[in-house]
């Protein structure tokens, strides 16, 4: 088998994508998880299941970028960066992501 390297730039693109999810649905507004899961938007436990799923879509980037040896931190402020390296998705990482950096539109 031939091997094939990921391009960090391609890398750093998904993970600004990532970013931009996650940032988004700590907004409340529109992913393309809505339009996967458009009867969820009913349910209570929707918004948590959406940010669930876009720290944990964030999460394997950063994993990828880390196993390839790209640096994924210059896209993060430094307490954002520690919130990803403990990988718990708390009330803190919730309440204060945007502490330190301007929204992702």
């Amino acid at each position: 088998m031939g091997e094939n390297t990921i391009p960090a730039e391609y890398l750093l693109s998904k993970l600004v994508e990532a970013k931009v999810h996650f940032e988004r649905a700590l907004e409340c507004k529109h992913t393309e998880f809505d339009d996967l899961y458009p009867y969820m938007i009913e349910h209570p436990q929707f918004f948590w299941y959406k940010r669930y799923v876009a720290w944990s879509e964030l999460l394997t980037i950063v994993k990828l970028c880390n196993e390839l040896h790209v640096d994924w931190s210059g896209e993060f402020s430094e307490k954002q960066s520690e919130y990803i390296a403990k990988r718990v998705m708390s009330a803190t990482v919730l309440d204060y992501w945007f502490e330190s950096k301007e929204h992702v539109g």
